[in-house]
């Protein structure tokens, strides 16, 4: 006499979308932190291109980008709950660095259209996988 093992359902098609969501934005995560961290080392050439040469306001936004953008990547390739909580907080910084103090920080709008996609597709496939499991759900209780 054996024990059955336990049925794990397959992904819905869904479910694999937004693992590659979060994959992909954890690459980009990871890319995003290799730039502040080039930023802060010094490595590109430029006027306030290494720590000890940025205004206060730049040191302490590139430092915190440059440790929190990495976690973020792990978080999401790691499909952890606290990914895409660390990603926001990332891309909020982001978004009052370029949109609220352009003069300080100038004004790139690349990613902060990056990240307003991620998190649209994100917000919408959340939606549909939450709409999915209420429906199974609801047909498991009949």
């Amino acid at each position: 006499m054996s024990i059955p093992a336990p049925r794990i359902p397959l992904p819905t098609a869904n479910e694999t979308a937004m693992t590659w969501l979060m994959r992909t934005g954890a690459a980009l995560c990871l890319m995003f932190g290799i730039f502040y961290w080039i930023r802060l080392v010094g490595i590109h050439p430029g006027p306030q291109w290494r720590f000890d040469l940025m205004p206060a306001y730049w040191q302490i936004t590139a430092a915190s980008l440059a440790v929190l953008f990495p976690l973020a990547g792990v978080g999401l390739w790691m499909l952890a709950a606290w990914g895409p909580v660390i990603w926001f907080i990332c891309a909020a910084i982001e978004t009052i660095m370029y949109l609220g103090f352009p003069a300080y920080f100038g004004e790139r709008m690349l990613p902060l259209f990056i990240h307003l996609i991620i998190a649209m597709l994100y917000i919408i496939l959340r939606v549909l996988i939450w709409r999915e499991e209420s429906a199974r759900s609801l047909t498991n209780r009949l």
